[in-house]
């Protein structure tokens, strides 16, 4: 390890699939140390998690940075949204988690929708409508069909608000991630009392709101972690408010993130209200807001697709006529929980790697159908489109992003920016800096930029041609009568 000219701050990441820790430079953003441990996620109808699980994720991951982690002076934790939570008096999970992609909630998020206001109403109290994914509606489930683990609950988090509790025995949350649970109300930066009477969920159960800038808490004893003792936690974040804060992101630029989910976003200065639902008016970890639009299939659907025809997941060939919808886990932008993939246009001469890139295409589509409705009017149509996450290191992805986005991609070189950002907050606690402006320091959004080409607008027309008609077959879902 090389020597740090400045104190070390942790950033963790804790994802769907697994929890990264990386041990930075306050003062340079150098990478020192780091470490990785994986999750399971179950199968079948729905998507859970034991959180157990990213407790010990995390310490295995710690421990893989070694005396780094021991010489950190602040750590903050970054994690997946909206999931669902549930502890007993003891501080144990009453049961494994409920995930951002387990979409059994769908009825549930209708009759919320219909109750409180209609999509109108819930955009202006919270910024958004909610859909399955949100935290509310999984709560709402819980209690329809698990009435005695409800009974059970004493305290409701979310990811990131469990391991930053373990870390320091404080219920603490922030208003990034708590914008995406339903039950904030974007207005008044508050819990919503309307919202949590009518799902029957007591406000002394949720985390306090931590102030972007405040201290959570500090590292508590009894853990086997290499902390020194009194280390400060910072309020962490979603992953989403955490990878803006990892670039040091500055309102209006663009950003998509492709991962096992696919967002796009950009920070502004206004709140946001989508009656549509397709655009979620998140607020950032800093005090501006974070308009994103989200879907649930990218980089795995994908690659399942690819391992269904037996290619390697850069073997695309271009074709004009095939389009895949790859909506394999139900679909959130376009909002279609039920849904299941769809394929359109086969022919004899269609290729293995023609059905590829159309599966890529289909990702992409969903995407930038939201991304113009994510920006702000006054935001540079011309400005290159920041490509972050696991896909965005893969040529197959960069082509695609570029042919149909018809933008310039920039392609960062800093890698695991949900744990930068987190790393970027903690140290934002010890120099009194802001953690955006910490990370425009670190530089971190630098890396090539690819020029734009000439957009794809048939392709485009195409799908959404195909989703258009499909719509009514989407909606019912696979084995609908």
């Amino acid at each position: 390890m090389s020597a740090a000219e400045g104190p070390l701050v942790v950033g963790v990441d804790t994802s769907t699939q697994s929890t990264k820790a990386l041990v930075v430079d306050a003062a340079t953003g150098q990478v020192v140390a780091s470490g990785q441990a994986p999750h399971t996620v179950s199968s079948g109808a729905g998507r859970e998690s034991d959180p157990r699980q990213w407790w010990d994720a995390l310490r295995e991951a710690l421990h893989q940075c070694g005396d780094a982690a021991r010489e950190a002076a602040a750590v903050s934790v970054g994690g997946q949204q909206h999931g669902l939570v549930t502890l007993d008096a003891r501080g144990e999970p009453v049961r494994p988690a409920l995930l951002w992609n387990d979409v059994r909630s769908a009825p549930q998020a209708r009759r919320l929708i219909e109750e409180l206001g209609g999509p109108k109403g819930w955009a202006e109290r919270t910024g958004s409508v909610p859909s399955a994914s949100f935290t509310v509606t999984k709560w709402a489930w819980l209690a329809e069909h698990e009435p005695e683990a409800v009974r059970a609950v004493k305290a409701v988090r979310l990811p990131h608000d469990y391991l930053t509790e373990r870390l320091t025995g404080e219920g603490t949350t922030d208003r990034g991630d708590a914008s995406g649970t339903g039950w904030w109300a974007s207005g008044t930066e508050a819990y919503d009392e309307e919202t949590l009477a009518r799902v029957g969920l007591d406000p002394a159960l949720l985390p306090r709101l931590v102030r972007p800038g405040e201290v959570a808490g500090t590292v508590r004893d009894g853990h086997d972690l290499p902390f020194s003792k009194g280390a400060l936690v910072a309020a962490g974040t979603g992953d989403n408010a955490a990878a803006a804060l990892g670039l040091g992101l500055r309102p209006g630029v663009p950003v998509m993130s492709l991962g096992t989910s696919g967002t796009v976003y950009a920070v502004s200065r206004h709140r946001f209200a989508d009656p549509t639902g397709t655009v979620a008016g998140f607020a950032d970890a800093r005090g501006d807001w974070l308009p994103l639009a989200c879907t649930l299939n990218c980089t795995l659907a994908v690659d399942r697709v690819a391992a269904l025809v037996g290619l390697d997941r850069e073997a695309v060939e271009p074709g004009t006529g095939v389009t895949l919808l790859p909506y394999l886990d139900g679909e959130r932008t376009p909002n279609l929980p039920r849904s299941s993939g769809l394929l359109h246009g086969l022919r004899h001469d269609t290729t293995a790697g023609q059905l590829l890139q159309a599966a890529y295409d289909g990702a992409v589509h969903s995407l930038l159908g939201a991304l113009d409705l994510v920006l702000d009017a006054d935001a540079d149509p011309s400005a290159p489109l920041l490509l972050i996450g696991g896909g965005a290191r893969g040529k197959a992805w960069q082509q695609t992003v570029r042919r149909l986005s018809g933008r310039p991609v920039q392609i960062p070189e800093a890698r695991e920016l949900v744990a930068l950002g987190a790393a970027a907050q903690a140290a934002g606690l010890l120099t009194g800096e802001d953690a955006a402006a910490v990370a425009r320091r670190w530089k971190t959004s630098a890396g090539p930029v690819l020029d734009a080409v000439e957009r794809d607008e048939a392709t485009l027309a195409r799908i959404s041609g195909v989703l258009s008609d499909a719509a009514p077959l989407l909606e019912r879902g696979p084995g609908s009568d």
